[in-house]
């Protein structure tokens, strides 16, 4: 049983750093630390919205897997 839990939170974790690499938007590591002057505000629509709900589905699934598997040991 907590093979089968490390094994789906090693391939929910790789998913999730997928999703969070393909929501890069350029802002580089300036922006990071405020370097960014640009305060546009844009409304995320269609696949940029697609993927950003599926990035925090995903987050949730990595939680409670997480929670699930300190419970187990």
């Amino acid at each position: 049983m907590e093979v089968a839990i490390y094994l789906a939170m090693m391939l929910v974790s790789i998913v999730l750093i997928g999703a969070i690499l393909l929501q890069a938007r350029g802002g580089g590591l300036g922006s990071a630390f405020g370097g960014d002057n640009m305060s546009v505000q844009r409304t995320r629509r269609g696949f940029e919205k697609l993927l950003f709900q599926f990035t925090i589905g995903i987050a949730f699934v990595f939680f409670a897997l997480a929670l699930l598997a300190s419970f187990v040991l």
